[in-house]
């Protein structure tokens, strides 16, 4: 275990997060708030613990699969950590679980709140709640590969551990220039956000810490109402932009690259909106009586669709009220959630379309044993491992997620929402239904199970094996590299 170049990378997380608690001061600075003075100190702090922590460089910056997704699960921990001091600091959410719950929401994008009203919150606590969106919508080690490469191809194990779906490729030969790649594009969606929010007719500051929570699908709002009382307008944006973050980044690179003909053939992202556009049709259909109108219905029905697909969690309404059968399409999409490689969470359409296919397959040598039959994405085999690691996540997956519903359950809630509550923290969707939906909050919930659900969000972020790996006592044994 190279401990020397774990160290360093934490060093280069602390140091970059005290970069981006910068920003919330300034916006107190402006506001004149003292709350921002607070963020301030913290961000001074953590330059300079980073800094202290960089100064002696490793002799080998050199690791492997072990020491990526080692540095990866400790950075996104100690990312939530340090990033819920401020909360606490400034007394708007005291209890430091409660803190740390709301943070790993946030870095995590998943959206889910203790917080019973986020209005009365200053200025600069709303910026920084929802600009961990944004930061943890693509990751921070991919932005930190981007502006401060390691060594060549041991980048690519950072990047794998990070970045969500069953397989991460380079776009070009060098690991910093895809970084760089993906975070152009990132920003290159949330400025054009910012700018169709601003001629919709919101503030300045409203719009760019919304379009932070759209472009990371995380789904924190501003208002308790989340997003029912913005026009029409807005709602139409704010779906538009969900639904484009819950494509894999792949697809814009083809574009950019003038490969339209291989962007659009993708098949992930075919079946996503297919599943997208029929569920959302099938429940304007179920909720049209409540509307008056189909045209209402889509509208809403389309919002919401968009919302859980992607993981984002905003409400135009409260869909806690609507007909069974729309809330079980909506539960049912919490799990399918958004493309692999996108910045939604979720189980991946690419995961579903292997099962599909690989169940397909085993029904075809059932009944023809002579048959040799090979799972087929985009007209491309998929290689056996993959497969056969797609069907070991589903398992993991599962067993996890039965083991947390267990002891949430020990709460006084009723089993829809302690159901629903584990189910969108793991899958990083946000809110649930009952008493978790999207009138709710989680603050109800106990120490213990708030626990669960932390690492439920930072699990299901980092799609479970980089966090597992913290648990297993062969990934510390080994060889300590200089």
């Amino acid at each position: 275990m190279n401990y020397s170049i774990i160290r360093y990378i934490l060093s280069s997380v602390i140091c970059f997060e005290g970069v981006f608690l910068a920003l919330p001061a300034i916006v107190g600075a402006i506001y004149g708030e003292k709350e921002g003075t607070i963020y301030g100190i913290i961000a001074v702090i953590c330059m300079l613990a980073g800094f202290a922590g960089r100064i002696r460089k490793p002799k080998s910056t050199t690791f492997y699969a072990r020491e990526g997704f080692v540095c990866v699960s400790l950075s996104w921990i100690l990312l939530s950590l340090v990033g819920a001091l401020p909360f606490t600091l400034t007394g708007e959410i005291p209890f430091y679980i409660d803190a740390l719950f709301e943070t790993v929401s946030g870095f995590t994008t998943t959206g889910a709140s203790i917080l019973p009203s986020v209005e009365e919150l200053s200025y600069c606590t709303s910026f920084w709640r929802l600009f961990t969106h944004w930061i943890g919508g693509m990751g921070v080690l991919v932005f930190i590969m981007a502006v401060l490469p390691l060594a060549g191809g041991s980048n690519m194990h950072l990047m794998r551990a990070e970045s969500p779906g069953p397989s991460v490729s380079k776009f070009v030969p060098r690991v910093k220039r895809t970084a760089m790649i993906l975070y152009g594009i990132y920003m290159v969606i949330t400025i054009m956000e910012i700018l169709a929010l601003k001629i919709a007719g919101m503030t300045l500051f409203d719009s760019v810490t919304l379009s932070f929570a759209t472009v990371g699908t995380g789904g924190f709002a501003l208002l308790n109402s989340s997003a029912a009382s913005y026009s029409t307008a807005v709602q139409v944006i704010i779906t538009i932009f969900m639904l484009l973050c819950s494509v894999n980044f792949t697809v814009y690179y083809l574009l950019l690259i003038k490969k339209g003909k291989e962007a659009l053939l993708n098949e992930e992202v075919r079946y996503f909106f297919i599943i997208v556009f029929v569920s959302a049709i099938m429940i304007a259909i179920n909720i049209r009586d409540s509307f008056g109108n189909f045209a209402e219905a889509f509208h809403h029905s389309i919002f919401q669709v968009a919302s859980i697909i992607s993981t984002s969690g905003f409400a135009s309404c409260d869909f806690n009220l609507w007909p069974e059968f729309s809330k079980a399409i909506l539960v049912m999409l919490m799990f399918v959630g958004a493309c692999a490689g996108s910045t939604g969470g979720g189980f991946k359409v690419s995961r579903l379309i292997i099962l599909v296919k690989a169940a397909k397959n085993e029904i075809t040598a059932a009944i023809h044993p002579k048959s040799v039959n090979r799972v087929r994405i985009n007209q491309k085999g998929v290689p056996d491992g993959t497969v056969r690691a797609v069907l070991v996540y589903l398992a993991v997956y599962v067993l996890i997620g039965g083991i947390s519903f267990l002891i949430v359950s020990l709460d006084k809630y009723d089993m829809t929402t302690n159901f629903t509550a584990v189910m969108t923290t793991f899958n990083n969707v946000g809110p649930g239904l009952g008493a978790v939906g999207p009138t709710g909050n989680f603050g109800g919930f106990s120490v213990l199970s708030k626990i669960v659900m932390i690492f439920d969000m930072l699990i299901g972020r980092l799609e479970i094996y980089p966090m597992l790996v913290l648990f297993v006592p062969g990934t510390w044994r080994g060889r300590q590299s200089a």
